[in-house]
């Protein structure tokens, strides 16, 4: 007898671009799972309403993306660390009636820069954007170990003190700068993070290539498109660069296991991005 179909999804505003419907999709399948996910636009006024409507139908599990990432908070039920730490949100289990909250964001940032062995010792990091990205960043940085400073860049003030703040309490040095004199901090940058989404973001990038140290390395955590420019500048600079759906594929893959329980088949996740020919870049 075929069990049950389990239904995940992903809220947000907008979701059509998202990748994470056909990642998520192409993992159950490659485990012969009964599991579906899609993806639901929910406006900033309706995530109330749409929580109440998932908890109705006993979703299984869904993710969160902007701009629902710290609202989230207020509709669910428990908070795993990752989520405690970020004072965000990106992923969900319901635990028999419980919605658990995740930040798989902390996970997922942070493995792609493990993977390189990065030192973080006495770096000095420029962070760009203060929102629930951001967050998830800090969070995981502060799992590191003697980072000298990090600078917080925002055209939100009041988003960017309040994640100054956040980054204090987990023990690091942080400093907001505005976000106009931003190329002089990013040559004086160890590593350069950018949250900013692609479609509040600047055409053109931020930071130009002559702000950047080749010593340096950049990362970009928006993933479409893949070469961002403010990823093209660095390579232009001769930095090292670290790709946005590095950290796409990880978050999915860590959401995976806490919903199944089952170790994520990330090759099959990556194949679903980008066919069977390897990294893009």
């Amino acid at each position: 007898m075929q069990t049950q179909i389990k239904t995940y999804c992903i809220i947000g505003d907008p979701v059509q671009h998202s990748l994470s419907p056909a990642m998520q999709n192409a993992a159950f399948n490659s485990l012969h799972l009964n599991c579906v996910y899609i993806a639901f636009r929910v406006s900033k006024d309706e995530l109330k309403e749409s929580i109440c409507s998932l908890r109705s139908i006993n979703i299984a599990g869904f993710n969160v993306t902007m701009p629902h990432k710290i609202d989230i908070l207020e509709y669910v039920d428990e908070l795993d660390l990752t989520a405690q730490k970020a004072y965000a949100v990106n992923t969900v289990h319901n635990v028999r009636g419980t919605l658990k909250a995740y930040n798989t964001d902390v996970y997922g940032f942070i493995q792609p820069l493990h993977r390189r062995k990065i030192n973080f010792n006495g770096m000095t990091i420029l962070l760009l954007g203060s929102g629930g990205a951001a967050r998830a960043a800090i969070a995981a940085l502060s799992e590191e170990s003697n980072i000298s400073n990090i600078l917080i860049a925002s055209r939100n003030q009041k988003t960017s003190r309040c994640l100054v703040d956040i980054g204090k309490e987990l023990g690091l040095q942080c400093d907001s700068i505005n976000i106009d004199n931003v190329q002089n901090s990013a040559a004086k940058s160890d590593l350069i993070v950018n949250t900013i989404p692609a479609t509040t973001n600047n055409k053109d990038s931020i930071i130009d290539h002559e702000h950047i140290s080749k010593d340096s390395i950049v990362y970009d955590i928006v993933y479409k498109p893949i070469l961002t420019r403010l990823l093209e500048q660095a390579k232009y600079a001769k930095a090292q660069i670290v790709y946005g759906y590095e950290m796409l594929i990880e978050q999915g893959a860590r959401a995976f296991e806490i919903w199944t329980g089952m170790n994520p088949p990330r090759d099959t996740m990556k194949k679903a991005l980008f066919g069977f020919f390897g990294d893009p870049i």
